[in-house]
């Protein structure tokens, strides 16, 4: 007999959370702007906007940014570099496990254009809440800005997500990497959630109920088996060589430190709970 569901929803940063670059860098060096740094530093010192939006602002009020068009920013998120297993991430949430159920998203300040683009084939279009601009239809430049999940806006995002698809707030799973995520890491802890924090961001670490170190975005999956599902290393380390991925190094502390290298294994495969218990049994008798 299956095992009642629970549905979570895991919501994922992009900019060094999925990828290992910051959006607006990739979009100023593509557009030849060599003080990016600059101009964000002074945003945060002036703090006009919240952290997280600075690109959005520079977008619509800066003049070297001006230039910038819809098809500027999907080339910046093409250009993005990713962390590894991102696809086999997606797939395992999608499939789920007997008994629970995963809704993936992602939630960043980042342009819309851009995570669309760099996730173009694994996460669905509408799996992904980015800054939205209103482009002027003649000359194609950015004329507003319709919305920005930086902050409280990313609060606001996964409340909008929670009551949409019906998931009660302690069982919503944030991911993250820096100090634009305070915010949203305290409110889904206030709310008994779970946050996973992919830096080493000492702010962050602070807050985030569990750390992962590594260039796999598998990796994450981690302390969700652990802390939310209930597994045991033994029973993790399986599911990662059914995806063809191989724990090759796991340093277990507050901060788990992962190497995942590919192995032979190929086809992935869901071990149920019945079937765990069937092989420990085994076990036991021999």
């Amino acid at each position: 007999m299956l095992s009642e569901q629970q549905f979570f929803l895991v919501v994922s940063d992009f900019d060094q959370t999925l990828s290992f670059n910051d959006s607006g860098q990739i979009l100023s060096d593509l557009l030849g702007i060599t003080d990016f740094r600059q101009k964000v530093d002074g945003l945060a010192l002036s703090n006009l906007v919240q952290q997280g939006a600075e690109l959005a602002y520079l977008i619509r009020h800066d003049p070297a940014f001006r230039g910038v068009r819809r098809e500027h920013l999907a080339e910046a998120g093409r250009l993005a570099s990713l962390r590894s297993d991102i696809p086999a991430l997606v797939e395992f949430l999608k499939r789920g496990l007997d008994g629970f159920q995963f809704s993936f998203y992602v939630i960043s300040a980042a342009p819309q254009e851009v995570i669309q683009a760099a996730l173009a084939g694994t996460v669905p279009p509408d799996h992904i809440v980015g800054t939205e601009f209103e482009y002027d239809p003649d000359s194609g430049e950015v004329q507003s800005i319709r919305r920005v999940p930086a902050g409280y806006g990313k609060v606001a995002a996964v409340e909008e997500l929670e009551e949409r698809l019906g998931i009660s707030p302690d069982r919503t799973i944030y991911i993250g990497d820096g100090s634009s995520d305070v915010h949203v890491m305290l409110h889904v802890n206030n709310r008994d959630g779970f946050t996973i924090a992919v830096s080493e961001n000492r702010m962050l670490a602070r807050i985030a109920q569990s750390t992962v170190i590594s260039d796999s975005a598998f990796s994450v999956l981690i302390p969700i088996l652990e802390r939310v599902v209930g597994w045991r290393s033994g029973e993790i380390r399986e599911l990662f060589e059914s995806y063809a991925l191989r724990l090759h190094e796991w340093e277990k502390a507050r901060t788990d430190r992962v190497t995942i290298v590919g192995s032979s294994v190929i086809q992935p495969q869901i071990v149920t709970p019945t079937e765990r218990g069937a092989s420990q049994a085994g076990d036991a008798v021999a």
